[in-house]
């Protein structure tokens, strides 16, 4: 029974059923709180000077947020995180607090739209210089560093031609030139491959998609592996305000409990849909990390635990058959995003990477016919056979989902 030393309604309204926990609850609970009182005016002055650890406002920290924040940097091998609004919050914060005006930053060209509209249009307003290439030619990213690159950013895969750079390598490099390295690892997640056992900087995700993996959630996370990066970067993100609140924190950290089983069976599925691609007469090519076919075949079995649930490719005919495929399916949403439990199904060109304009894209080999699936793990064989229905005919429902999809 709670005791009240106040029990007027309008008192009550405000501070019933408000206490501690007398038993630890299972499942950190979600604390959807803008604010957290202090004990005494001490105490609030030692949390505001730094001197005592503690929560003070939800902006600047909340422990159902920590709770996912020490849950990704453990998979990841870092020291801490922060989580952000979005994937983009998360990149946008990590080049800010490392790059200022008169710094350059080399990229990878095959990186998600909205990253490289970023980087060569909004940051250059503030002065600061980027090289697009493909980091997956370590050559390249040689000859694209200047005295004055100080990040090197790399998705690997790349996103949407899974190209794969070769991250020991580049981080050498970056390191010799005394640039940090910030890598995108949405596509991978923590459980296919940790960028800082190859010597990265700092780990960027967006936890929308694989980390959560249930469609239901926009965020970002910031891994860093040292105290000083926290601190720093903690600081910029309180002050750009972009953070992650409590409900969709507690959504993504249940989500991450099943990871591991889910990048199993995500790369299982994917391997099969890929091997059905290769030897359809209707596909002109197919990439995933996961056929010896891939490009970089061997940089990824180096560095990777498993090919993933992203997988690429071009139909002949180009654009218009790729629109038909798309508009055929009936099981695989045609959506963008990508590491749910459904098969996902895009054109990059008209949709994700839109926004990069042509000359980008083609930098980029992102052709105009290339159609990316983020495959779900769903029965794989119904995933084939749906794509098999829409690529040999473009007209047949199956009957089990039409009515979700058609």
């Amino acid at each position: 029974m709670e005791h009240h030393d106040f029990d007027s309604p309008e008192t009550l309204a405000v501070h019933a059923g408000v206490g501690k926990y007398e038993r630890l609850p299972v499942v950190p609970p979600i604390y959807q709180t803008s604010t957290f009182a202090f004990a005494d005016a001490d105490e609030g002055a030692a949390l505001f000077a730094g001197r005592q650890q503690g929560y003070i406002y939800s902006r600047m920290g909340n422990p159902t947020v920590q709770a996912l924040e020490n849950a990704v940097a453990a998979l990841e091998g870092g020291l801490g995180a922060l989580a952000c609004a979005s994937g983009m919050a998360a990149i946008h914060t990590a080049l800010m607090a490392m790059l200022k005006q008169g710094d350059h930053v080399v990229c990878s060209d095959a990186v998600y739209g909205p990253t490289c509209s970023l980087i060569e249009t909004l940051l250059s307003r503030y002065g600061i210089e980027a090289t697009l290439v493909d980091t997956s030619d370590t050559q390249a990213v040689a000859a694209a560093l200047r005295p004055n690159t100080k990040v090197v950013y790399i998705e690997t895969p790349g996103n949407p031609t899974l190209v794969i750079s070769d991250l020991g390598a580049i981080c050498r490099l970056a390191h010799a030139h005394g640039a940090l390295v910030i890598v995108d690892n949405t596509f991978m997640s923590p459980i296919l491959q940790q960028p800082f056992r190859w010597g990265a900087d700092i780990v960027v995700h967006s936890l929308t998609k694989f980390l959560n993996g249930h469609a239901d959630v926009v965020g970002g996370i910031i891994v860093v592996k040292s105290q000083e990066q926290y601190a720093h970067l903690r600081k910029v993100l309180n002050h750009f305000g972009g953070v992650l609140p409590p409900f969709e924190s507690f959504l993504v950290h249940r989500g991450i409990k099943t990871l591991a089983l889910r990048m199993r069976r995500h790369c299982e599925n994917a391997q099969r849909v890929a091997e059905y691609l290769e030897q359809h007469p209707a596909v002109a090519w197919v990439r995933y990390p996961g056929l010896k076919s891939h490009p970089q075949y061997d940089v990824g079995e180096k560095q990777m635990l498993g090919p993933g649930g992203i997988v690429s490719f071009e139909l002949h005919g180009g654009l218009e058959a790729g629109r038909k495929m798309m508009n055929a399916v009936r099981l695989c949403a045609l959506a963008v995003s990508l590491g749910g439990v459904e098969s996902l199904i895009q054109h990059p060109a008209s949709m994700t990477h839109a926004s990069m304009g042509p000359e980008a894209r083609l930098r980029a080999h992102i052709t105009d016919g290339l159609v990316r699936i983020s495959v779900g793990i769903e029965n794989v064989d119904d995933i084939i056979a749906d794509l098999d229905q829409a690529l040999t005919t473009g007209t047949a429902v199956t009957t089990y989902n039409a009515g979700v999809h058609a």
